[in-house]
């Protein structure tokens, strides 16, 4: 993107030869193009020519629909180049504009530079509430802020990434909560009862539980397995005997149970994998609704999470570092450091791959890191591999860190 100009796309010429005036056809999008001005391009300059030949880099300006990878064809052609496979992003930070009503404006900056340069992802996570960029490094984040603030006028600053843990539960608890408003004229009534537990994959029907030394057998009229967006699942069970809640109100109290899983107890994080069977309640022949039972759903598993044992999840992930054999020792050592575990070693021609699951929290400045370490001499991918429990010290931290923001807010 040149100011006076617009779009700039570079090309190279793969085989034939392209005239000025020559009408192509969009391999990947099916539209047509017309190239009406060529140039070769030298630094800042441009020079028009007529034409290109086979293995000529040239550059052509006002394209309509052409995107980095796409094929462009002459009439006869039917060529269709594999796209580019660029490297996975090792390095993110969240971004925002120094004034909040520049948000929009650097957000489309952000996207028309990632026609230019695809290993910059621009991501808004509804999850941690954040606008994260993706990229390859440090010096990479620094070439984007430079473009924002002297070529857009936008003032950016990064900060670090939140983290998207997960909630889960390690023992059966049981709830109950009765939601009761009564203010004049129709009021609110719904009383809930149930019993949440761990879930795992094709674990047994539940049967009979003990709490407090009071047996509760199960009946299942009704099972809903829920595949739930962010990973793992919510299995919801109606267990009710004798009419004590009606199954109209069953979606209502699922509902709620939604809600808690989308805001878990500890760190207000998404929870996964849990087993709810709903076996008691009470309603009231003119006060019961659906909100009734959807707040009262609610407050039950709530009040039953907190009882089953809750745990923090973390993402870990696979990582593979090459690095010169002179340099392994450093790096291993860093590694373990950032709580990571070794998973082995493979020796190259001229570099070792150390490879290693990590925590995701403790990879955030892992590319600075390396360069320090090996002079620059080494490289590194990662790749999501599962949710494990952190450590108890970590939850702790991470729950007085989480009441800390709440009471702020």
């Amino acid at each position: 993107m040149e100011p006076h100009i617009g779009e700039v796309q570079y090309f190279k010429v793969m085989s034939g030869t392209l005239k000025a005036g020559d009408e192509l056809v969009n391999a990947d999008r099916g539209s047509k193009e017309r190239l009406a001005q060529l140039y070769v391009s030298s630094g800042a300059n441009r020079q028009s020519v007529t034409e290109l030949q086979a293995g000529d880099i040239g550059c052509t300006v006002k394209l309509k629909d052409v995107h980095t990878g796409n094929t462009l064809n002459g009439k006869d052609c039917d060529n269709r180049f594999s796209f580019i496979k660029f490297p996975p992003a090792k390095y993110t930070r969240a971004i925002r504009p120094v004034n909040v009503s520049d948000t929009e404006k650097m957000v489309a900056a952000i996207n028309r530079m990632a026609e230019e340069d695809p290993t910059w992802v621009l991501e808004q996570s509804k999850e941690l509430r954040q606008i994260l960029v993706h990229s390859q490094g440090e010096f990479h984040l620094r070439t984007l802020k430079w473009r924002l603030e002297n070529l857009d006028k936008i003032p950016v600053e990064f900060y670090e990434q939140r983290i998207p843990y997960r909630e889960t539960i390690t023992k059966a608890a049981i709830g109950e909560y009765r939601h009761k408003k009564q203010s004049g004229g129709a009021g609110q009534f719904g009383e809930v009862h149930l019993i949440i537990e761990p879930y795992t994959e094709g674990m047994p029907a539940p049967t009979v539980y003990k709490f407090n030394g009071q047996e509760y057998r199960i009946n299942v009229k009704a099972t809903q397995e829920v595949d739930l967006e962010w990973g793992g699942k919510l299995v919801f069970i109606n267990s009710i005997v004798g009419g004590s809640i009606d199954a109209r109100f069953m979606p209502a109290i699922l509902k709620g149970i939604m809600q808690c899983m989308e805001r878990g107890p500890l760190t207000g994080s998404y929870a996964r994998d849990v087993r709810v069977i709903v076996f008691d309640g009470k309603m009231h022949p003119v006060d019961s609704n659906e909100m009734a039972f959807m707040l009262a759903g609610r407050n039950a598993f709530s009040l039953a999470f907190k009882q089953a044992g809750p745990k923090i999840l973390e993402p870990i992930y696979d990582v593979n570092v090459n690095v010169p054999a002179d340099g392994m020792g450093d790096v291993m050592s860093d590694l373990q450091g950032r709580r990571g575990m070794i998973m082995g070693m493979e020796s190259g021609k001229n570099f070792e791959t150390l490879k290693a699951k990590v925590p995701l929290k403790e990879l955030s400045n892992f590319s600075t890191a390396l360069s320090s370490l090996t002079g620059g001499r080494a490289g590194f991918s990662m790749t999501f591999s599962s949710y494990e429990l952190v450590p108890t010290d970590v939850q702790e931290k991470l729950i007085k860190e989480h009441e800390a923001e709440e009471t702020e807010d």
